[in-house]
Parts: C-alpha cells; structure tokens; sequence
C-alpha cells in the first residue's frame, strides 16, 4: 500500500511540473506578443515611409500581356525578367512537359546521391560551350551559386575586392567566406586599383562585380576591370544574371558585348533563359570539380527539376538558333528610352540595356505612379528603400523582345499622362 507521504510528494511532482509548463507557456506567450508588438511598429513605419511592397496576383502566363487579379483587361507588362519572351514560349512549354512524362517531376534528392540525370548532364554541357568555359555546375538558383562559390575558392589567405553596388546575393555569399574583404566604390577604378595594392600581400585576389547592375541597368566597366586584374594578379568573377541570353552581339552577356573574357560566370535559368528557376557556375574545372566536393548549396540542396532543366535547355537552343532576339530586344529598348527621353523623364543606365529605370525620387510618388499606371493597363513597379538607396525611388521598367512597337508607344503615352498628371514631367 503507498504510503501517505510518497503520495503527496507525488502529488507535488506533478503540481510543480503543471506549474513550470504554465508559467514557461505565459513568459512564451508574453514574449511572443512583445515580439509581435515589435515588428508590427516596423510594418507600420514601412508603411508610413511609402516603401512597402504589395504584391499583385497575375492569374495567366507570364509574358508582354498578363491577366491581374481585380482588372478585367488584359495588362502589358513591362517589369518582368523576360527579356526574350520566352517564359511563355510554345517550344520552351513542350519540352517542360515531355520532361515532366519522361523524367519526372523531380528526384527527391541532392545532386551526389541519385539526383543527376541525363538531363542535368547535357544542360551543364550546353552552358560551357555557350560561354566557352571549360565546366558548369548547375544550382537551385544563381542567389545559391553565389552562397557556394566564395567559401570553396577563398581562405584566410585571400582577398575579394568586390563592387559596392553588388547584388545581395554576392554580398551574402562573401560574408560566408573567411578571405579578406575589400570594397571598391562603385565603378571607380581608381578606387579599385587602390584595393588591390592594399590586398598585395594576399594569396589569391579576386575581383567580384555584377556584370550589369539591376537596379540602374548600368554596365560594369569590364575592359578596366579585367586589365587591373591582369596587372596585379587577380581573377575576375561577375554575375551575369542581367545579362545571360540578350546582352551582346549574340546574347552571351557582358563579357561578350566588351569582347574580352572573364575566368568565372555565375548566372541564372529564371530570367531571360525560360524564367523558371535554376543558376550555375562556369569556369576552370578544377574550379567546378571543388564546388561539387564542398559547395554546400550544391550539396545541400535538391536538385533542379527535370521540366526546369528542359525549359531552360530549349531556351539555349532557341537563343543560339535565333541571333536577331537579342537585335530585336535593342531595337525595342532604343525606341523607348528615346521616346521617354524626348518627353522629358530622366532615365538611368546604359542605353542598350533593357532595365530603363525612369527616376522619380521619392517613395511615395514612385508607388502612386506605379498604382496609377496599372489604371492604365500598364503592370510596372516602383522601387524604393531598401532595395534602392533613399532619394533615389523610381520605376524600373524592363522591356522584352516580346513586345511589339505599338505596345512600347502605348507605354510611353501612359507614362506620359501620369507624369503629367503628377507634375513629373511638363
């Protein structure tokens, strides 16, 4: 029989533990609404500053005319990474889909362990000889090429010296490396060639810049860039993602468009090439070897779908079969950028590129105009801080190869009014 006093210490066991899990639940509870208290002041300032980014709903294929949610018209868009117009491009649907009966939806595992097929293999392949690099290693997305390619080829010993205007994607995936960091001021190259003599001392040097800059569709002086690097023995990286497929005489990107070589590409599958999903890495490769053994998005990570894989691959062929999209593309940017000019709005950027960022300035004027285009039926966004420095919101609009003359005029003529209207423009 249990005794009295083994009962009631028991008994006060098991009170103590209903204790301890009520007050640990209310300090959890009290916790949880002071955090929420928190960032529910940061919303609100967000919202106050006019930086907040709503997102609109498209229920259609992406392409130079869109359905939105709440809009009964069709919609021209002209904010999209579509460059080619081949997200929605029959040829580059039908190869997804034979993908999809033939490979799969997906391989439920990473690359080393049963995630590689055939497919992966010949798009890799496609890639290096496009931009005639010895290797390529295919990611889940250039933002995760960037995260593995600096920890692998760079130690204590070393040194990035990389653009402040970079991507975050660069910048973050420099902060996971140990090497030295240095940072030049954007396109100076006084200043970088000041940051190379101050990282004399290290092992390996490397030069990291984007090859075009997203945010103002300005080009990086690359013939600079990679004659400082020859002179004080550095490698020079860029990131092509603004580039791949339609910038230079036959799309191969900037290195291309100044007709010099660089020693590694990161680039990305989900813009102009299909606009799926997907990055890589093309370069030396042992390079490319190594990011297999250690990049850890690389071996972290699922592998790329099969329809992802076969899209993107349809996209190269198209690209290298059809040398006039990138010539068309231009043709369009030149025209816009022209016409906006002539009426007055400043434009940023290089004038063959097709990111035409129409500069506004503040916050608030750049979201009411993007709100009052889309009345319009013009989809464009506007871009404030942080994703642009404060002082310098705009609208950046991207234009397609997709896009028909009549539908860039139709553009202008809105962005006309508006501006008008806002007193942007006389």
């Amino acid at each position: 029989m249990e005794k009295i006093g083994d009962f009631v210490l028991k008994i006060s066991k098991r009170h103590n533990r209903h204790a301890f899990k009520y007050f640990t639940r209310k300090r959890s509870t009290q916790a949880a609404v002071a955090v929420q208290q928190d960032l529910q002041h940061e919303l609100e300032g967000i919202k106050d500053a006019g930086t907040w980014k709503g997102e609109r709903v498209i229920t259609s294929k992406q392409g130079p005319t869109i359905h939105v949610a709440g809009s009964q018209a069709d919609i021209l868009n002209f904010c999209a990474n579509n460059y080619l117009g081949l997200s929605s491009h029959p040829e580059v649907i039908e190869a997804g889909k034979k993908a999809l009966d033939t490979h799969g939806a997906g391989l439920s595992s990473v690359r080393f362990i049963c995630g590689t097929q055939d497919l992966h293999k010949e798009l890799e392949d496609k890639i290096s000889k496009f931009h005639k690099k010895e290797d390529t290693v295919l990611y889940a997305s250039c933002f995760d090429a960037n995260a593995g390619l600096f920890e692998v080829l760079l130690g204590p010993e070393d040194a990035v010296i990389s653009d402040e205007l970079n991507h975050a994607s660069i910048i973050d995936g420099i902060r996971l490396c140990k090497a030295k960091r240095f940072r030049y001021k954007h396109t100076d190259m006084n200043d970088l060639e000041q940051n190379l003599k101050d990282a004399s001392s290290c092992h390996k040097k490397l030069i990291a810049t984007d090859g075009v800059f997203s945010m103002d569709g300005s080009v990086a002086p690359l013939p600079d860039i990679t004659r400082l690097g020859n002179e004080y023995g550095a490698l020079v990286f860029i990131d092509e993602c603004h580039g791949t497929g339609f910038f230079g005489p036959t799309g191969r990107g900037t290195d291309e468009h100044f007709g010099l070589e660089v020693d590694i590409i990161n680039s990305t599958l989900g813009k102009a090439m299909g606009g799926a999903a997907g990055g890589y890495t093309s370069g030396p490769k042992e390079l490319v070897q190594l990011l297999r053994q250690r990049s850890r998005p690389y071996l972290f990570s699922n592998t790329l779908p099969p329809p992802v894989v076969a899209c993107a691959s349809k996209s190269f062929d198209l690209i290298i079969q059809n040398p006039d999209l990138p010539k068309k593309l231009l043709t369009n940017t030149v025209r816009f950028r022209s016409k906006m000019t002539d009426a007055g709005f400043t434009i940023s950027g290089d004038p063959g590129h097709p990111i035409c960022p129409v500069m506004l300035g503040d916050a608030k004027l750049a979201g009411t105009f993007a709100d009052d285009m889309l009345e319009k039926g013009i989809y464009v966004i506007g871009f404030s801080f942080p994703v642009v420095p404060k002082g310098k919101s705009r609208i950046r609009v991207q234009i397609s190869a997709a896009h028909s003359e009549k539908e860039i005029d139709r553009a202008v003529d809105a962005f006309v009014e508006i501006g008008r209207k806002l007193k942007v423009i006389n």
